[in-house]
């Protein structure tokens, strides 16, 4: 009896070595990360504190921090927040819909590749403030016209992302599930879609990242609320702390959004080498 409670001790007591080194390890990429931004933020403020630097144009965290509670308790920062929020959610899910389909189709079909692609990576290289007075001109300054403007920054990356993974599948693959008789279905879930999934999910990253960007081009057509907003009232009234606030907020937003892609797509990617040497370590 006692044999087997000590054994059960020894299990536990391992057990709970493993935990905590599990949650060391997913501790110690964040804390990595944020080394440089912190380690900057300390400079930066010593810069001021010291006298090398007035803080006038770049204020120091500690006056960023203080404008970051004064908006946050007045409630303007999340109502600024959540208005872009918005914006990009719906922009991000318009343009990832279509950007998915025709990049799938133009991928599969050679035809349609040659017959749409020469047109599409015309309207790619337009820069985005081009688009702004047209977009107006048809859908005024209300969210229409900034929404659409979000989709289109957000389609072309993952259009590029699907089209190219769907291209370089390789047929060799293809012809080996032929060989074990699978269904349409089938060659979809267990070939096609582990092929194509990495560079999909890279492909949403990045279309992401524009969307965030985009959203800065669109509430600057007018809008009345947004972190583009806070950016253009910031500029006309001179307060460079509310700006840098903003491009903060922004910051912060797009690295938890762009978390939040990478931890749904997660389980999907398990099969892949990076993945099992994580788990090794």
């Amino acid at each position: 009896m006692a044999i087997m409670e000590s054994s059960v001790t020894g299990e536990t007591a391992e057990l709970r070595q493993e935990r905590r080194k599990s949650l060391l390890d997913r501790l110690k990429g964040p804390a990595l990360g944020l080394f440089l931004p912190v380690l900057a933020a300390i400079g930066w403020e010593l810069a001021v504190r010291l006298g090398w630097s007035t803080g006038r144009l770049v204020p120091p965290p500690s006056v960023i921090w203080a404008t970051f509670l004064q908006l946050a308790e007045g409630g303007a920062l999340q109502h600024h927040a959540i208005a872009t929020l918005t914006r990009v959610a719906v922009g991000f899910g318009a343009g990832v819909v279509a950007g998915t389909v025709v990049g799938a189709v133009t991928g599969y079909s050679n035809f349609l590749s040659r017959l749409l692609d020469p047109t599409l990576q015309a309207l790619r290289a337009i820069p985005s403030i081009a688009w702004v007075p047209l977009f107006i001109l048809w859908l005024g300054i209300f969210e229409a016209s900034k929404v659409t403007l979000i989709a289109v920054g957000v389609f072309f990356p993952v259009y590029l992302g699907v089209m190219g993974a769907v291209a370089s599948v390789d047929r060799k693959i293809v012809e080996v599930g032929r060989i074990f008789r699978l269904s349409g279905a089938q060659m979809v879930r267990r070939i096609l879609l582990p092929a194509v999934l990495p560079s999909y999910i890279t492909a949403l990253r990045s279309g992401l990242g524009l969307g965030w960007m985009f959203v800065v081009a669109a509430e600057f057509m007018g809008a009345s609320q947004g972190l583009g907003y806070l950016l253009i009232d910031g500029q006309q009234l001179g307060k460079p702390a509310q700006i840098v606030t903003a491009i903060v907020a922004f910051a912060i937003l797009g690295k938890i959004s762009d978390w939040l892609i990478v931890a749904a797509t997660k389980p999907f990617l398990r099969w892949e080498d990076r993945f099992a040497r994580n788990g090794a370590n």
